[in-house]
């Protein structure tokens, strides 16, 4: 079903990948033209699924890598052969096509690690622009955040995972006037409202994101042995519950191809495909600042060989900046129960070069479950005049895999081994903890000769306890408080001498102990 030779009524299709047919002509993705992006739209239950899934085998089946998310766990059943069933075999004969059940070269995905190979990104690769988003920061907040950042870099302190993240911004409260002199004004309470942030964060269990190894794009840009593109599926059932995450994990893993390929221009087919489902969830409550990053990475991406489809119920869900760049649309069965369910029609009717044949706002609200509305760029570069068609039937599975058939899959998946184990580099939080070491030596020497220094860390030591060391020789990570109260501890050992410093210290202490 796509630019093999296989015919289709008598036409030879070279270079295009089926999708449908309207009237008596086959409705087909030019290959040449897929990286102008694309929409598939349509209100819930009208086939916006399936027709991602004939795109996606199609693509496949051209040589063509896809990464797509599976929001409902459907996608999935692409990599098992699909079933001669009497509708897949009507629509087929409806088509021209014989009807051939096949099954496609499949990766599975999970930030989470449960439902395929995890997905990890460093804190410096998401960067402070998408980290501000995901941590919904105000603009004084973001701030201190790229702050924070120029901060680690200034020192080459790399901030892979949240565990740097927390060092560095703990680094920045115990240095507050000596940073707000250099980098600008860095306030304990901005400061404070990140680390609170970032543990509502690690609470919904971005802390797995975020680490080593991270992720090689390159691995999603592979081919099988017969030369068919590798259909990389991200779970996305549970990261839907989580939509910050998963819309600035998406948009970063677009910024990151669009900085690591090199510029080819237009080829023969694309190097990769994106598929970004529930597409509403990048643009929603996004500052302008974002909005312009997504344009941008839309707009110039195409010339890296790689084509971005968003999908979602309406194309009204995408801004006109970023809709204005999807040559490529194929428009699914909308409702018309409201006035404002009216608007959403007739808007996305105008979106499409129309046709003197039929009122297509009319036909957008009369749309049956396996019909589309498509328009797909010529020869030239322009849109085809919409047409109304049947879409083609899947070759893979309709509906998910069961537990048991992912697992195999992932088992035999030819990057086993690679993403699975975490991996914990030397990185900000263990360079400044070096630090902090060799500037409390002082302390540690009074403390090893008995003096005040030892008396008050033993007293701190049997609040706290002494934590055991783990892997490379260091000390888990303490939380803020022990962070908090060991420091002004290790300081008033070196300061406090008197008497009445030891009266102080008594009553400070005392109070900590009867909380």
């Amino acid at each position: 079903m796509q630019g093999d030779g296989k015919t289709l009524e008598g036409k030879i299709l070279e270079g295009k990948i089926l999708v449908g047919k309207s009237g008596t002509k086959p409705e087909a993705l030019t290959l040449r033209l897929a990286n102008r992006h694309g929409l598939v739209a349509g209100a819930t239950g009208t086939g916006k699924t399936v027709t991602l899934q004939v795109m996606a085998e199609g693509f496949s089946n051209a040589g063509v890598p896809v990464f797509a998310a599976d929001i409902k766990g459907d996608l999935s059943g692409l990599a098992a052969n699909g079933e001669s069933k009497p509708v897949f075999l009507k629509r087929a004969e409806e088509i021209g096509i014989a009807y051939e059940p096949d099954r496609f070269p499949t990766v599975f995905w999970d930030l989470f690690g449960t439902q395929g190979h995890p997905i990890r990104a460093t804190v410096i690769e998401m960067g402070p622009l998408l980290l501000a988003r995901l941590l919904e920061l105000n603009d004084t907040q973001e701030g201190v955040l790229n702050i924070a950042f120029r901060v680690a870099d200034d020192n080459q302190w790399p901030v892979l995972d949240l565990k740097d993240l927390r060092a560095l911004l703990l680094y920045l409260t115990e240095n507050l006037k000596e940073i707000s002199g250099t980098y600008g004004n860095v306030s304990a309470a901005s400061v404070g409202a990140i680390q609170r942030q970032l543990l509502m964060l690690e609470n919904q269990g971005a802390d797995q994101f975020f680490g080593e190894p991270a992720l090689d794009l390159n691995d999603f840009m592979k081919v099988d042995r017969e030369g068919r593109g590798i259909v990389n599926i991200l779970a996305a059932d549970k990261l839907m519950q989580r939509p910050r995450l998963y819309a600035s994990f998406l948009l970063w893993m677009l910024s990151e191809l669009f900085e690591q390929l090199p510029e080819v221009g237009d080829l023969d087919k694309p190097k990769l495909v994106f598929f970004f489902d529930e597409a509403h969830l990048l643009f929603n409550d996004a500052p302008k600042a974002l909005l312009d990053a997504v344009e941008q990475v839309v707009r110039l991406i195409r010339s890296k060989g790689v084509g971005v489809y968003f999908v979602t119920q309406n194309p009204l869900d995408v801004p006109e900046t970023v809709l204005g760049q999807l040559g490529n649309r194929v428009q699914h069965a909308l409702r018309a129960f409201t006035p404002r369910d009216q608007r959403a029609v007739k808007a996305a009717a105008e979106t499409f070069r129309q046709n003197p044949g039929f009122d297509v706002a009319q036909a957008i609200t009369e749309l049956a479950v396996g019909e589309a509305l498509v328009s797909f760029l010529e020869a030239k570069g322009t849109p085809s005049v919409v047409e109304r068609a049947l879409v083609a039937p899947p070759q893979g599975r309709v509906g998910p895999l069961t537990e048991s058939e992912r697992a195999e899959l992932i088992a035999k998946s030819p990057l086993r081994g690679k993403y699975d184990q975490t991996v914990d580099n030397d990185s900000a939080y263990e360079m400044l903890a070096k630090r902090k070491n060799l500037e409390a030596a002082p302390a540690e020497g009074a403390q090893s000769e008995g003096g005040f220094g030892g008396m008050l860390g033993g007293l701190v030591g049997g609040i706290f306890g002494s934590k055991p060391a783990t892997g490379k020789g260091r000390r888990p990570p303490q939380s803020i408080a022990e962070q908090v109260i060991g420091n002004a501890a290790r300081s008033m050992a070196r300061t406090v001498g008197t008497q009445v410093g030891n009266a102080i210290l008594r009553n400070v202490l005392g109070g900590l102990m009867k909380r």
